[in-house]
């Protein structure tokens, strides 16, 4: 068995081995995976905080020890709280960016290890050990505020509705799969809009009812969601109604409690 952990800014990773092929997630600076198999120039992996299955390009690969895998499995885990922070590689005396929600491997002191590598961390970091309030997750929420969609994103320079979903309650404490279809299974379905709290999950279905659009609520009946950009808009029992189209842009199937 191979490991590997993600020593770059944002890897894209993909459905099949190739440049070309679908962009399904992305890995951040700090996660970390298992490598399943391989083929020319590319690794299928599983990723450790979600078993995610996707493919990344040999060449993004930083390969760790068993040993180091176990450790950063039983870490507490710290993450980067900042839009965008540089971090610096002691090692090599570089220096580059790193988005929110970056992982943090063995923070001590400003100071992440990697193996033999050394990064310094001078910015804001999170212990996500402890559930936060349903306040806190919407100050992480509008963090990503106009941020554009992105099909597989997981950054503020990009980001889909489950990549958003799944980062802003990571954040806060809370581990959510990767896809919005995977997301419906978690939580506490109610049974009348009325009932629903800030901070509750609403997902949305197409016509054939497959689970295709997740946000999250607000109070004064108002979602934050990814859907051309990260934004804000009026909620009820039908769905997303978007003032700038004049009308609804997603079914409501079901709204889930996670807190």
């Amino acid at each position: 068995m191979q490991y590997g952990l993600c020593t770059l800014s944002i890897v894209p990773a993909r459905k099949e081995p190739s440049s070309t092929s679908e962009m399904v997630t992305q890995l951040l600076f700090g996660e970390h995976y298992t490598v399943t198999d391989s083929t020319e120039n590319w690794l299928k992996i599983k990723t450790a905080y979600d078993n995610y299955e996707c493919w990344i390009n040999e060449r993004q690969h930083t390969r760790i020890n068993e040993a180091v895998y176990k450790s950063l499995q039983h870490q507490e885990i710290h993450c980067s709280n900042e839009i965008v922070q540089v971090i610096r590689n002691k090692s090599q005396e570089t220096s580059f960016p790193i988005t929110i929600g970056a992982t943090l491997p063995f923070l001590k002191n400003h100071q992440a290890n990697v193996g033999e590598q050394e990064f310094i961390f001078d910015g804001h970091a999170v212990e996500i050990s402890q559930k936060q309030s349903a306040e806190k997750i919407h100050e992480t929420a509008y963090l990503f505020l106009n941020a554009p969609y992105l099909w597989g994103g997981r950054s503020p320079f990009g980001i889909d509705c489950s990549g958003f979903t799944q980062l802003v309650y990571k954040l806060n404490g809370y581990k959510l799969p990767r896809d919005s279809d995977q997301q419906v299974e978690m939580g506490h379905p109610l049974s009348f809009v009325d009932e629903a709290e800030a901070g509750d999950i609403a997902f949305f279905d197409n016509e054939a009812g497959k689970i295709v659009h997740v946000g999250i609520l607000l109070d004064n009946e108002k979602i934050i969601h990814a859907s051309g950009r990260v934004r804000i808009d009026r909620f009820d029992h039908y769905g997303i109604h978007n003032s700038e189209v004049k009308g609804y842009t997603h079914h409501l199937r079901v709204i889930k409690r996670i807190l």
